[in-house]
């Protein structure tokens, strides 16, 4: 019975690792290659696709075509080898049984060199023996207080089971994936002390052994930072949610590490645990002529949290331009300051062909207790669907919560002037007070490219005292998208919206607290707000809001997919009047490294018009 034993560092194969006289490879020195055409020849494979594509990127016949060194006799010598280098490369992907012939016909114009391969049956996975050491000690009173390694659960996870095919691909990266998993909880200094796999051709099986050291358990302490020169350590330590004494958690580092670069004060953060003592104290025992593992029966290691950062400039200014199907060309400038007064400044200035603004705001660091205060101030004006609307206000906020689940109180003072094209009463004026609270739930695979999961927000507001507010009113607004895997390479995304204002006059409620549909994260096929209730010559906010949108993406060749649609929605006065305008269509889709790139072209049902669509980035 012949057996293939392969231990931690096997089948690193090179495909140029035959052992031949390097005075017979044609292309021992390119750079130095006669400047003459070689011998032109065709190379055939046949063999299974998956495996062809192998072959044509790594057998010596293909890669030394066009070499100018080749001759017949270097032709001949690279087609003898052929089926060894099939072997080897074959093997690879679970086949160590191959028939595997290869030839040269000479009598064209050309030589034909063809290569000739029968997989035979793949080797499969029989048994996996993962054998841990080190984790159950720390469960048996060494100092540990958190519950047992769930060891069933982890070997679950293997993804390389019994029944597979043995790919070595799927063996190295089984192997990272399940120290990958431990070290990301407890057990962040856990290594891999073996592996082996061993392959009986004869039988096409595959024995698979790895062992696992936990090394010590971890525990996260006190703050380390470094790095800071004009901010007060109080920015950091006021977002810092891990105490003492807490479970070692990358999910947990690197949250922190999120919150603080999305400070803007840092131009890089990394947030780790300081393992500076363990490997001092693993050097100390090599240099005693001990071990160099350390097992969890020890007792858990207290390490300090080590946050390194980098200070963004104090003051920045930046220029951007743009375009939007929605609002058109975009000009912007943005001057951030962040120490005045001890609170980041926050300016811009924006030029859109239906949309201007200039606003400012000041944010005071984040409390101890996790809430963001800002105070700010704006003027706005659009031109949309035949009305000019120009908002002037003051606000402020307080955010609390992370990512996941995030939690806003708004208070603002404002007033706004309304100008309708074709109206009766052309121009008009409001102010008022409103408070909204939202709350937004985030559960999703990627924040940037999400592929699973769902994002749900409910705001419920108001201007509900009569105090500088000419009518009051409360106003309901809730939004969800979700996404859903379809097959190996689709996905469904479902989106919907509910709004709705009440109040005794619709003329005193600011138009920004109104409702309308239509455009690129709306419906799509027809203009941005071109769907509301028509004033004049204008369409103007409607007390009510209903939109909702299926779309199937299918990701043919990642990161590049094709995507299906259909929208329907409208904004009215009267809920019975919300009938849905429908819009359909077709779209290209880019998985770009800063969010997903969206094309797309859709017809109006209602306008009978077809209508391209940009977006860029995902936003909720």
């Amino acid at each position: 019975m012949a057996q293939i034993v392969l231990g931690v560092n096997a089948l690193c194969f090179a495909a140029g690792a035959l052992a031949q006289d390097k005075s017979q490879d044609p292309a021992r020195d390119p750079a130095q290659a006669e400047a003459k055409t070689g011998l032109d020849y065709t190379v055939r494979i046949d063999a299974p696709r998956n495996l062809r594509e192998l072959l044509e990127n790594n057998l010596d016949l293909m890669r030394w075509r066009g070499n100018a060194r080749m001759d017949l006799e270097q032709l001949q010598r690279l087609v003898r080898v052929a089926p060894e280098q099939v072997k080897t490369l074959i093997a690879t992907e679970g086949y160590y049984t191959p028939q595997v012939s290869a030839g040269l016909d000479t009598s064209g114009s050309k030589p034909v060199a063809r290569v000739i391969v029968e997989p035979g049956q793949p080797v499969n996975v029989t048994d996996v023996d993962i054998e841990l050491r080190g984790f159950a000690a720390a469960d048996k009173g060494t100092g540990s207080t958190t519950a047992p390694l769930d060891a069933a659960a982890l070997r679950t996870t293997w993804t390389l089971p019994v029944g597979e095919r043995f790919r070595t691909a799927d063996w190295e990266g089984a192997k990272r994936g399940l120290l990958r998993r431990v070290t990301q909880t407890r057990f962040p200094r856990a290594q891999l002390l073996d592996s082996s796999a061993t392959v009986d051709p004869d039988k096409h099986s595959a024995v698979l052994k790895v062992v696992l050291d936990s090394g010590p358990e971890v525990r996260l302490g006190a703050l380390k930072i470094e790095g800071l020169k004009r901010y007060p350590a109080s920015i950091i330590e006021n977002l810092n949610q891990i105490h003492p004494g807490d479970e070692y958690s990358e999910a947990t580092l690197q949250a922190l590490q999120g919150r603080l670069q999305d400070t803007g004060y840092f131009s890089t953060v990394e947030v780790s645990a300081d393992m500076s003592s363990v490997l001092s104290e693993q050097i100390g025992d090599l240099n005693q002529g001990q071990g160099p593992q350390q097992s969890a029966a020890t007792g858990p290691t207290t390490l300090p949290v080590l946050v390194r950062v980098s200070e963004n400039k104090r003051k920045n200014l930046s220029l951007g331009v743009g375009y939007s199907t929605n609002t058109g060309a975009r000009l912007q400038a943005n001057y951030d300051d962040l120490f005045v007064f001890g609170k980041r400044m926050k300016s811009s200035v924006l030029y859109e062909q239906k949309r201007q603004s200039a606003r400012t705001d000041f944010y005071w660091p984040t409390t101890s207790n996790g809430y963001s205060n800002s105070l700010g101030g704006g003027y706005k004006r659009e031109d949309l669907e035949g009305q000019i609307t120009r908002t002037t206000d003051i606000t402020a906020k307080r955010s609390w919560g992370s990512p996941l689940l995030e939690r806003t109180l708004t208070l603002a003072a404002l007033t706004e002037q309304v100008t309708i094209e074709g109206d009766t009463e052309p121009t008009s004026r409001v102010k008022s007070v409103p408070l909204t609270f939202s709350i937004t739930k985030r559960a999703l695979d990627s924040l940037v490219l999400p592929t699973r999961g769902y994002v749900a927000n409910a705001q419920l507001g108001g201007a509900l005292l009569p105090v500088l507010t000419d009518e009051k009113f409360v106003r309901l607004y809730l939004h969800g998208v979700a996404y859903k895997p379809v097959g190996p390479s689709g996905t469904l995304i479902v989106r919907g919206e509910f709004g709705a204002v009440g109040s005794g006059d619709k003329a005193g409620v600011p138009s920004t607290f109104l409702f309308r549909a239509g455009g690129d994260q709306s419906v799509r096929g027809y203009a941005y707000q071109e769907l509301g209730v028509p004033v004049g010559n204008a369409i103007t906010g409607g007390r009510y809001l209903f939109t909702a949108s299926a779309e199937y993406d299918w990701w043919f060749k990642p990161p590049y997919g094709a995507a299906i649609f259909y929208d329907a929605g409208n904004a009215a006065d009267n809920f019975s009047d919300l009938k849905p305008k429908v819009g359909y269509g077709i779209g290209a889709r880019w998985r770009s490294p800063v969010g997903p790139l969206a094309v797309d072209v859709a017809r109006g049902q209602a306008v009978k018009k077809v209508r391209l669509h940009f977006s860029l980035g995902f936003t909720f």
